[in-house]
C-alpha cells in the first residue's frame, strides 16, 4: 500500500523560501515518477513539477528557474525547494506518484 506524507509548508513572506519532503511508503519509489501539484482556492490542480527514476525533470514553465525537484531514493524522499516565493504561490502543495497516488497536501502561504 502507498502512502505518501507531506511536510515542510507553512507561512513565509515573500521573497523566503520553503523545502517541502514526501516521504514515500511501499515498494517501488526508486522506479516510480514523482511529482509536486499545488491547488489555490478555486482553481484547479497544477502541475508544479516531476521527477522520473532517471533524474530527468520536468517544470511548470512559470516555476522554472524559482523552484527545484530533486530525489533521495535511499530515503524514499522527494523534495521541492522554493525560492524567490510570491503571493501567487499560496496554494495547498500535494504530492504525487505515478500520476496514480496522491498525499493529503501541505499548505503553503505566501504574505507578509
Amino acid at each position: 500500500q502507498v502512502q505518501l506524507v507531506e511536510s515542510g509548508g507553512g507561512l513565509v513572506q515573500p521573497g523566503g523560501s520553503l523545502r517541502l519532503s514526501c516521504a514515500a511508503s511501499g515498494s517501488g519509489f526508486s522506479i516510480s515518477t514523482m511529482g509536486w501539484y499545488r491547488q489555490a482556492p478555486g482553481k484547479q490542480r497544477d502541475l508544479v513539477a516531476r521527477i522520473n527514476s532517471g533524474g530527468s525533470t520536468t517544470y511548470a514553465v512559470s516555476l522554472k528557474g524559482r523552484f527545484t525537484i530533486s530525489r533521495d531514493n535511499a530515503k524514499n524522499t522527494v523534495y521541492l525547494q522554493m525560492n524567490s516565493l510570491k503571493p501567487e504561490d499560496t496554494a495547498v502543495y500535494y504530492c504525487n506518484k505515478d500520476q496514480k497516488y496522491w498525499g493529503q497536501g501541505t499548505q503553503v502561504t505566501v504574505s507578509s
